[in-house]
């Protein structure tokens, strides 16, 4: 049995009140929590912990049905051919709206509602008298979710109000935008409180729970952000160097932390490997208390069908593009001594998947199917889990894993300090996993960088990262400007994106609609 540390729980609810006896109004019901009764034991502490995390699990973040796996049809990995992909297919046409539901209306949302706890738990546990090292703990953790939360809502829409104190809404109900520099200025000082409180790892193995690890490494991924070129238009080399030691402090960590890259890429995204050494933060699900549907997303659905861009994107086994004329590509075999990320990533014609031999058919959005994420593979799965429906799939999410910082330090070293061997050093400690040769040390500073953009895609496909590298990178109205096509290169539909618009999403209406001090992001 999975050892998980965190719940879904119902941390707040809602006072009844019956009856006509004015004294009834005046007693504290002894059968439900209150704000008054609940900050008392370390118990209902550990709860509010709880409910802060949970929030994680939303379809708004990293939960729902497959929220992170459907961000991917935003970008060219990936096709998402309903609404029912909370609107995803509407982001990669460049057809959202403050009026968009699903996705841009929870992230909002949820990510408000996990700061709203956080600042009650700062606000509240204090009156608890727990153990000043306990306490210290909680609150580490409590530091380190705050800055994830905000992160993430400056990371798509820019500029938020910026809450610290505990939900109040005769003060908060009508608050302006403070600017986005603002916004990652808070994140940064709460992931730094984060590691001053948080141990590298926890006691009996607390897992799901944040360490210092995780806020460095999260720190890390934040200023990579700021240093790139849509958030960094001059090249700021203190930006770039900032997240290079950002990085470069995490891998000075690994040892003490454990962190290393897990041997076997496939069975990194497998249930029964979940918590191992490559894992620096991710969302802990298990059902029935709290699944989602990644399995039948990824392969009855097909909601998240991958595209034929991201399959030609990786190279042959000698690391050779397929373009390449000695690369040894043969249009009539397409997949044969590929990148074996592919075959661990991808569900393609011919492949055996589930017991049999997949076919195009079955997969008939692009003739493909993500496999990532998914407990299916080659093998036909035992009938208990043959046919897993909404809401019972419980892989946990990875928000943060090693390859992830070796990447970023590659990236943030080679605009600082092209030719350095470090920078190959990392790239070809996570190629050499998967038996791909090494990279070429003659590369000029541009084309290593192109080198690491190919790199992370291939990479991190289906992981929810590439749609805001492409952002970040200021490249999506080249890459997403185009049309997608399926395995045989039938047009689907041409994407669009507007570079005066897209890199933000719009605020919600309704949330305009509740605060008149909002202001709405350009051209929307």
């Amino acid at each position: 049995m999975k050892s998980k540390k965190y719940k879904i729980a119902a941390i707040y609810t809602m006072l009844v009140l019956a009856g006509c006896n004015p004294d009834l109004l005046d007693r504290e019901p002894d059968f439900k929590y209150t704000e008054s009764n609940f900050w008392q034991t370390e118990a209902t502490a550990n709860a509010a912990l709880t409910g802060i995390y949970a929030v994680l699990t939303g379809n708004g973040l990293f939960g729902g049905d497959a929220t992170p796996l459907w961000e991917e049809g935003a970008t060219p990995n990936a096709y998402c051919y309903s609404g029912g992909t909370l609107g995803y297919d509407a982001i990669g046409r460049s057809q959202q709206s403050a009026s968009t539901e699903g996705i841009i209306a929870n992230r909002w949302a949820q990510c408000y509602q996990g700061i709203g706890r956080a600042n009650t738990f700062f606000a509240r546990v204090g009156d608890v008298g727990l153990d000043a090292e306990k306490q210290n703990l909680m609150e580490g953790q409590v530091y380190f979710l705050r800055a994830l939360y905000y992160f993430e809502l400056a990371t798509y829409y820019g500029g938020v109000p910026l809450i610290l104190e505990a939900p109040n809404p005769d003060t908060q109900v009508s608050m302006p935008r403070n600017s986005r520099e603002e916004v990652i200025a808070q994140v940064i000082a709460d992931l730094n409180t984060a590691v001053e409180k948080l141990p590298v790892k926890h006691a009996g193995g607390d897992l799901g729970r944040a360490t210092k690890g995780a806020a460095m490494a999260l720190k890390a991924r934040v200023l990579l952000y700021e240093a790139s070129p849509l958030l960094n238009p001059s090249n700021s080399s203190e930006k770039w160097q900032a997240a290079a030691d950002a990085a470069k402090a995490v891998l000075d960590l690994a040892p003490a932390a454990g962190y290393d890259l897990f041997e076997d890429y496939r069975k990194l995204f497998l249930p029964e490997n979940e918590n191992n050494k490559e894992v620096i933060f991710d969302v802990q699900f298990l059902f029935p208390d709290e699944g989602h549907s990644f399995d039948l997303i990824n392969t009855q659905y097909n909601s998240n069908a991958p595209l034929q861009d991201l399959v030609d994107t990786y190279d042959m086994k000698n690391g050779l593009p397929i373009t390449d004329p000695g690369a040894g590509y043969d249009p009539a075999k397409p997949y044969e001594n590929r990148d074996p990320r592919l075959a661990a990533t991808v569900v393609y014609p011919g492949a055996l998947f589930k017991g049999e031999v997949a076919s195009a058919d079955y997969y008939k959005q692009t003739g493909y199917a993500m496999k990532k994420y998914s407990i299916y593979d080659a093998e036909k799965p035992p009938k208990d889990k043959s046919d897993l429906k909404s809401g019972q799939s419980e892989t946990n999410f990875i928000v943060l894993r090693y390859a992830d910082i070796l990447m970023m330090y590659a990236e943030a070293l080679n605009e600082i300090d092209p030719g350095n061997p470090a920078i190959l050093e990392s790239l070809n400690k996570i190629r050499k996993r998967v038996g791909m040769p090494e990279i070429p040390s003659n590369k000029s500073q541009s084309e290593m960088r192109e080198l690491i953009r190919k790199e992370r895609r291939i990479e991190f496909a289906g992981e929810a990262l590439y749609y805001n590298d492409i952002r970040r990178w200021k490249i999506a109205e080249v890459v997403m400007n185009a049309p997608i096509k399926t395995w045989q290169s039938n047009i689907i539909e041409t994407r669009k994106f507007n570079p005066a618009r897209d890199y933000w999403w719009p605020i919600a209406q309704k949330e305009l609609d509740l605060n008149s001090k909002l202001e709405q992001n350009p051209n929307y």
